[in-house]
């Protein structure tokens, strides 16, 4: 802890605030820590206890994903508050547990919209990676009727799926896009130069490009 108090940075903790983040610490210097620290699954749940988002994030990469159970697991997402912890916990913990598709279940109809948001990166993943048995048409039922008026971290998850959608699977594109295009989510969401626009029908069109070329 007092590591990663010396490493706090004014300056990154403003930027990082303005995305809900509230730590300054530069992530390569985190994950060069991680490194030193390999897998340290005790160390990493004292870590997450501190309720400290720097502490947090440290802890999601030297835990043993597959040592947390589903209750735990659980717990854990709905105090993950920052943004950045939530994602980390989702993606380098979450996803290599064996309780991964069952938190998916559990989570993407959860009434909280933090917790809900965690359900539809799961599905994403699934979507992209392993869709046999998922209903692809009820997914983009549900998106058209919600992902308009949804709280901002819960919308963007759901754009997620909506492109992942379009660009894996090319007999629901058409549908996808015309989503896309319909609510104008993200349509005017400012992109750097070089990165591709979030806007589903955008993105969609250019990862498909991509593919073919």
């Amino acid at each position: 802890m007092a590591e990663l108090a010396e490493l706090e940075n004014p300056k990154m903790r403003a930027v990082n605030e303005r995305h809900g983040d509230d730590h300054g610490v530069n992530l390569s210097a985190l994950r060069a820590i991680a490194t030193r620290l390999k897998k340290q699954h005790d160390v990493a749940r004292a870590l997450w206890a501190t309720n400290d988002t720097a502490a947090m994030l440290l802890s999601t990469l030297i835990c043993r994903p597959k040592e947390f159970d589903r209750e735990e697991l659980d717990r854990m997402l709905r105090a993950a508050r920052a943004p950045k912890v939530q994602d980390w916990l989702v993606n380098y913990v979450v996803k290599k547990s064996s309780s991964a598709e069952d938190l998916r279940v559990l989570w993407v109809a959860d009434p909280h919209p933090n917790v809900a948001s965690a359900g539809w990166a799961l599905t994403s993943d699934r979507v992209a990676k392993k869709p046999e048995g998922l209903d692809l048409a009820s997914l983009l039922d549900v998106i058209e009727k919600n992902m308009k008026d949804a709280p901002e971290r819960l919308q963007w998850a759901m754009n997620t799926c909506l492109a992942q959608i379009g660009i894996v699977h090319p007999e629901h594109r058409g549908r996808a896009v015309s989503i896309g295009e319909r609510l104008e989510v993200l349509k005017n969401y400012p992109t750097p130069p070089n990165c591709t626009s979030p806007y589903a029908p955008t993105w969609i069109a250019e990862m498909v490009r991509r593919q073919k070329s």
